[in-house]
């Protein structure tokens, strides 16, 4: 069961407020609580940590709705991931919206204004959040732990809180920075009350977060993945992966360049040796994927405790309209509104599965045939496929047999015929053949080695199991390495994970023997040569034992999985942004769990939001080394690892010289798509607003059109200028 921090508290400190510039707001409402009093029990300053991180996923005390923490706007709307993800992905070619809700779509089209009510409420968010971070600090001095005889065991923990909430201050900041550049700035050292925040230049706020996460990384809690105590909580981890990102955007926020800095956190990161990529990319986006040691920090949210109409129930629930099954997904209903550009769909490659070894066709030798019960029409003797063969042409004939029933039973005959006359049986079930003589019984189904001896009218009937062994054969792919048949292809078959290395088929029966091929003709000798795997990844590999020259085809399954799309009923091309069905759907996120349990409740889902995880984390690394004319072998070592989960294997691996900036922002898109990264990537490439780089409905026109490059950062919301004469627009607005 998920532990995570309970979003539940008892008290608010803030005045609910549509104008967040005052950062130290004071209660006016009696019925609020005053500080004081709501820190007077230990147990308070957890609830109060609480609080701080619920910010991030619900939008008021109650939840869904009711007793909102900002008012003028609706909760869903309103909420911080919701209000996140429409700013990141809508303007981004990952992500559209069908609905016509007041100013919606013109985040897609990049012609929002400063009016914008969306703008504003995410705006507001971000300051509401970082007024309660600074009340929480400003209740937890050691002065004010001194004054309430708070007990020594209970100071060292609120250390650790405090080193917490100064992170998710920083992040919040990190938002606006990133969002907005020229922000509103106020700490908990600022006083209460009437105090209108004064404006902070990019250049500094950068600077203040910098040394913000530096002065706390001592006091976070060391990294941790999937810990039921710890889950959810920010960690060194996540304080690393936030400094990386920071500095991996240092140039677009200063102008100054601090790739080395972003490798090196980064790296501590990957160093730590606690996080590793969850095997199954599909995995980290479930109901239950605070299991997955791959995220370093997510936005928690709980079916039966963090109810909202944004967050996750917005990410899943938007995502599903036209035939998508919502309960496939978890939930009991869609609200037909987001879906993707053909220029996201259009990054995932056509899938790479192909013969690597095909069938060799083999030689003709003389046949008898062996018509049975295990044929579509039984005992068709006109059924060339089914025979055995003579290699030396000394009427001696070999082959084997799936029998895919207990008491088969098979003739033989020397020519193809529509009538079975002149069949050779066994009236003893002796092993010896008389002419028209009682079906051969076969008693239990499965693979049989038949040799038939003419000179002296004899057989063998000889049930055998074949294995593929040898060094490309991993030891957790053991048990998937027996061969079994296929019905439908009519050829023994293995899907399994293999690694460069060598194998052989293994024979197992009362003769046992190795098959290998000498020739490296793809037909099989007695104790042959290995058979050489020069690429690691997901494969098919087919044994034809029809006829004597065995043979055997190894087919390459590995792609590239990570593109969740759903199309049927769906166009690639959107011609009307407002119709649903214009666009593949995405169902990346899923309320199940990797068991396919639905989530706790059918509305509001139980899957964690991954705000930071490590394939953004090798990824981030992989770019600064090239842009810092690192290592471009250890840009590749950390590429390919995102590349070999993709692809199960070394198949989709790039040489280090094949890896380019341009490689890296593709990958990052299959990798983190509608994971709130797209927009920050694509500015930091030039290809957000006025670059070369297109998609359906940028700029409003159906094949995509520049904007203005201002638009890189959004405005401050003019309602927001209109109260604190602090601050000034940001240009071109």
């Amino acid at each position: 069961m998920k532990n995570i921090l309970k979003y539940t508290f008892v008290f608010s400190l803030l005045i609910f407020s549509s104008c967040f510039s005052d950062l130290n707001t004071i209660p006016t409402d009696p019925s609020i609580t005053s500080a004081d009093i709501v820190y007077g029990t230990p147990q308070s300053y957890l609830q109060g940590l609480s609080k701080v991180y619920a910010g991030l996923a619900v939008s008021g005390q109650e939840g869904p709705s009711g007793k909102p923490d900002i008012s003028g706007i609706d909760e869903g709307f309103g909420q911080y991931l919701r209000g996140f993800w429409y700013h990141q992905e809508l303007s981004t070619d990952e992500a559209l919206i069908a609905w016509n809700d007041q100013t919606i779509k013109d985040f897609h089209s990049q012609t929002w204004t400063t009016k914008d009510g969306f703008i504003y409420a995410f705006f507001s968010r971000i300051f509401y959040q970082i007024s309660i971070a600074n009340e929480y600090l400003r209740q937890t001095t050691d002065e004010k732990l001194a004054s309430r005889n708070t007990p020594e065991d209970l100071k060292a923990k609120i250390k650790n809180y405090r080193a917490e909430v100064r992170f998710l201050r920083a992040l919040s900041y990190w938002h606006g920075l990133d969002l907005f550049r020229n922000v509103p700035f106020g700490t908990d050292a600022d006083p209460v009350g009437n105090f209108l925040a004064p404006q902070i230049s990019g250049s500094d706020l950068f600077k203040y977060i910098e040394t913000e996460l530096l002065a706390i990384e001592s006091e976070l809690i060391a990294p941790h993945a999937a810990n039921p105590e710890l889950y959810g909580r920010a960690s060194q981890g996540a304080a690393w992966t936030l400094l990386s990102k920071l500095y991996l955007n240092s140039e677009v926020y200063t102008g100054q360049k601090n790739y080395d800095k972003a490798i090196t956190y980064a790296e501590k990161v990957i160093n730590a040796n606690v996080y590793s990529l969850e095997p199954n990319y599909k995995n980290v986006f479930l109901a239950d994927n605070h299991n997955s040691k791959e995220i370093i920090f997510p936005i928690n949210f709980d079916g039966l405790r963090t109810r909202t109409w944004g967050g996750m129930t917005f990410i899943i629930r938007a995502g599903i309209g036209g035939t998508v099954d919502p309960v496939a997904s978890g939930v009991v209903s869609g609200w037909s509104g987001t879906r993707t550009t053909p220029q996201l769909v259009n990054k995932f490659p056509a899938d790479l599965t192909g013969i690597i070894a095909e069938f060799n066709p083999g030689k003709n030798y003389p046949k008898v045939y062996i018509p049975g019960s295990f044929q579509a029409t039984p005992f068709d003797g006109l059924d060339s496929k089914n025979a055995l063969t003579s290699m030396k042409s000394n009427r001696i004939y070999e082959g084997y047999r799936y029998f895919d029933q207990d008491n088969g039973e098979f003739v033989i005959l020397r020519n193809p015929s529509g009538t079975l006359s002149g069949k050779l049986g066994d009236n003893g079930a002796d092993g010896k053949l008389e002419t028209n003589g009682a079906n051969i019984k076969v008693p239990a189904k499965g693979l049989y080695y038949i040799k038939v001896d003419l000179n002296n009218n004899t057989y063998i009937l000889e049930k055998q199991t074949i294995f593929v062994k040898g060094s490309a054969v991993p030891a957790n792919q053991a048990s998937k390495s027996e061969l079994t048949w296929n019905a439908d292809l009519g050829y023994l078959t293995a899907k399994l994970e293999l690694a460069e290395g060598e194998l052989l088929f293994d024979v197992k029966g009362a003769t046992a023997t190795t098959l290998g091929d000498n020739g490296a003709d793809r037909l099989l000798d007695i104790d042959g040569s290995a058979i050489s795997i020069t690429k690691s990844g997901g494969y098919e590999v087919r044994l034809d034992l029809t006829k004597l020259d065995y043979t055997y085809e190894l087919r390459l399954t590995s792609f590239d999985r990570r593109g969740i799309f759903y199309t049927n009923g769906q166009t690639l091309d959107i011609n009307d942004v407002t119709d649903y069905t214009n666009g593949y759907a995405v169902l990346k996120f899923k309320n199940v769990t990797t068991t396919g349990t639905r989530g706790k409740d059918g509305d509001f889902p139980d899957t964690d939001f991954p705000m930071f995880r490590l394939a953004d984390v090798y990824l981030m690394a992989a770019e600064a080394i090239l842009r810092n004319n690192g290592s471009a072998n250890q840009a590749a070592t950390y590429f390919n690892k995102v590349r070999e989960r993709a692809y199960t294997g070394s198949a989709g691996n790039l040489k280090a010289d094949e890896i380019t900036l341009q490689t890296i922002l593709d990958e990052r898109a299959r990798e983190l798509y509608w994971e709130g990264h797209r927009r920050t990537d694509l500015i930091r490439y030039g290809q957000f607003t006025d670059g070369n780089y297109l998609w359906q409905w940028k700029g409003g026109v159906k094949d995509g059109a520049k904007v203005e490059s201002f638009r890189n950062i959004y405005p401050i919301p003019v309602d927001e200028l209109n109260v604190n004469t602090n601050l000034k627009q940001n240009p071109g607005y």
